[in-house]
């Protein structure tokens, strides 16, 4: 019987140590830059980054010098840096095509899996991945800026608190910037950025998904009934290849939602309202949210709220992706990182641009 306690003693103690310890990441390809933002969250203690894929020397060495790591960390491919560095996760910071490929490569080596968004630049491709991620039982997440925002999270709990806004009747999420070359995006990045095949599409697919990400989260997970949807190219000099514009229109059974995702704005946002039939949320950026209550045909009450960053793991992409593999933090359905709810962005994004395409509306069948 002491031998028996020992040995549970020992595999509690070694649980307990493996559950303390820095998850082991790999870092999979540099031309995103939205890549800074893990070489900005290692020396929070959630991960350790193990090693890094990327084919352009030059670009990884850019990184070494901002960043401080040796080059000996650097892998030409994924199954090198697999065999070498033993990762448990994988992060992937290349184009949006190069998903697939790096869930066909992690997933039967039982290696976790986080995308920057949009999850896939299909639902085909979107479709494999998940039978992927089920098959190798891992985590395969999506990840936004705007998931760290402490007002997307205020402005849902405001809007299912029905006796704040009532029923929701419409939602309008805008998000985007000038464009990638007006704000300097580098080479790398916007070689692919503004490619229709390794982007899946131009502004409609790069801020058109937040949109979609929030709006499926708010909804339960139902799926509109209907995506109508524009695009146009208002900067052709800029993006020959694809659009910088466009307007998603969502009907639901009993509310509408309008997408604006663009590089047309002079000014860079990401912004929402949120509208009932009592009043409506404005999250004006990060930080800043006001409530407005009608009084009245065009009166209101105005609360408005600043608003602190939220608390560990759920402040940072990474952070939260390691409380997830080790079973510290469970996502309810359709979260915003959630497989399930962005297998529906995925599908929404293509109806849009299929709507785009064809000038009309598509309806999605249940």
């Amino acid at each position: 019987m002491k031998i028996i306690l020992v040995i549970f003693s020992l595999l509690f103690s070694l649980n307990s140590f493996c559950q303390d310890q820095p998850l082991k990441v790999g870092v999979i390809g540099l031309t995103h830059t939205h890549v800074h933002w893990i070489f900005g969250s290692e020396p929070r203690g959630d991960i350790k980054i193990v090693g890094i894929v990327e084919s352009n020397k030059e670009l990884a060495q850019r990184y070494a010098d901002q960043y401080q790591f040796s080059m000996d960390m650097v892998y030409d491919s994924m199954e090198e840096l697999i065999e070498k560095t033993k990762p448990e996760a994988v992060t992937a910071f290349g184009t949006i095509y190069d998903h697939l490929e790096v869930v066909q490569i992690a997933a039967p080596k039982g290696i976790h899996v986080m995308v920057e968004k949009p999850l896939a630049v299909s639902l085909e491709h979107a479709r494999e991945m998940k039978a992927l991620a089920e098959t190798y039982n891992i985590h395969l997440l999506t990840n936004y800026e705007t998931t760290w925002y402490p007002t997307t999270h205020k402005a849902y709990e405001l809007a299912k608190t029905k006796d704040t806004l009532g029923e929701i009747k419409k939602i309008i999420v805008r998000d985007g910037h000038k464009g990638p070359k007006k704000i300097g995006v580098n080479q790398e990045f916007l070689d692919w950025l503004t490619d229709p095949v390794q982007n899946g599409g131009g502004a409609i697919t790069d801020f058109g998904c937040y949109g979609t990400n929030i709006l499926t989260w708010i909804m339960d997970g139902k799926r509109p009934n209907s995506v109508t949807a524009i695009t146009q190219q208002l900067q052709p000099e800029n993006n020959p290849k694809v659009d910088d514009e466009s307007i998603i229109l969502l009907q639901y059974d009993d509310a509408v939602a309008i997408i604006q995702g663009s590089w047309n704005w002079p000014i860079g946002r990401k912004d929402m309202e949120i509208y009932g039939e009592k009043g409506v949320i404005y999250a004006d950026n990060r930080h800043d949210l006001r409530l407005r209550i009608s009084e009245g045909y065009d009166g209101y009450d105005e609360t408005t709220m600043k608003l602190p960053e939220r608390e560990a793991p759920f402040d940072d992409p990474f952070a939260l992706f390691a409380a997830v593999i080790k079973n510290k933090v469970e996502l309810p359905e359709f979260d915003l990182n959630t497989l399930e709810n962005n297998m529906i962005v995925v599908e929404i994004l293509d109806a849009a641009k299929e709507s785009a395409k064809q000038n009309k509306t598509i309806f999605l069948n249940d």
